[in-house]
């Protein structure tokens, strides 16, 4: 494995592979395995399980890290090519990614979606361009529409949990106060189909995923024996629901348009994850990739109850991380 950026970029047996490593290493630590390795790490936007994890998971196998937060200690870094750099920031990234990569054994990357232009998120075009700029292992720790470490995470989730393959597994929208990413729920989307699950996305009016997402996920779903499928109807989707998985994104009929999200959102707020979701489904159990707001996507009483595996997950960020890390760079 030369690269983690996309889990659909790899074959089904890999990441089971990789799954096992993740399970044998938390069980049985390699503290020498990555020793002398350096692991640097550019975060555009915010973060707490991703870097702990990453910087933990450096640290048990016996490497460091480092962190650059352009802006915060930094120089701001443009990402965009062929414009006029007389704004806030002083480097390129054409300029900065490759000396920092020059500097370690592999580089991890999070940078969100602009949110404005719904092809050009989809597209990966902004990670896309800097992941050219590198010739070291490289980690997509979050892009505009992808986030492979959470999702390896969450799979070894439901392993943990022993959710059968096939499932029901249902991708539930929820109330924020502005539209978040698509890289979440797209990348939660494809795990549960690529592991073979039995797909719901449950979403409003408004708010349906984008159909090249919707596609990729059903072609997982076609080669690994499980189903996708999408609707509005909460009642019908959760009937005999084994996973809740939710999430906020935002409105895709009128991305990058702050305004029409709001006015779209502002009759959402009954989107909240309460008790009385899983009359029909008494043994569900609820995930959220964390950070996540309550009493308004998830009431504190599913939170702090025990169908809530929100822990687990988070705790799971660590061992995948380190079976990442450990795949890219052990000799």
């Amino acid at each position: 494995m030369k690269r983690f950026v996309d889990l659909a970029e790899m074959p089904r047996d890999e990441v089971l592979a990789l799954l096992e490593l993740a399970q044998r290493l938390q069980k049985q630590p390699e503290p020498h395995a990555l020793t002398g390795k350096i692991l640097g790490l550019v975060f555009f936007n915010p973060s707490l399980r991703t870097l702990a994890s990453c910087q933990t998971a450096m640290l048990r196998l016996g490497g460091s890290s480092f962190v650059i937060n352009p802006g915060q200690g930094s120089w701001l870094l443009e990402t965009r090519d062929a414009v006029v750099m007389n704004g806030a920031a002083a480097e390129h990234v054409r300029e900065a990614l490759p000396v920092l990569a020059s500097y370690c054994d592999a580089l991890g990357i999070r940078a969100f979606a602009e949110g404005k232009d719904l092809a050009h998120d989809l597209a990966e075009t902004t990670f896309g361009q800097m992941a050219q700029l590198i010739d070291k292992p490289l980690i997509n720790l979050e892009s505009a529409a992808n986030h492979p470490c959470q999702a390896l995470a969450d799979w070894k989730t439901l392993n943990d949990l022993a959710v059968p393959r096939a499932a029901r597994f249902v991708l539930s929208w929820a109330w924020h106060p502005r539209a978040l990413p698509l890289a979440v729920p797209a990348a939660a989307l494809h795990m549960a189909a690529q592991r073979g699950m039995d797909v719901t996305v449950l979403r409003p009016e408004g708010f349906a995923l984008p159909p090249a997402i919707m596609e990729r996920a059903r072609q997982a779903a076609a080669s690994s024996g499980g189903s996708v499928r999408e609707t509005s109807d909460r009642a019908e989707a959760l009937e005999a629901a084994d996973i809740l998985y939710v999430k906020e994104w935002g409105a895709t009929s009128c991305y990058g348009d702050p305004a029409a999200d709001a006015h779209l959102r502002a009759s959402l707020t009954d989107w909240c994850v309460r008790a009385d979701w899983f009359a029909a489904a008494p043994a569900c159990r609820v995930m959220h990739c964390l950070p996540v707001r309550r009493n308004t996507a998830i009431a504190d009483a599913v939170l702090d109850g025990p169908r809530s595996v929100v822990q687990l997950q988070a705790h799971n960020r660590l061992p995948t991380q380190m079976a990442v890390l450990h795949q890219l760079l052990k000799p």
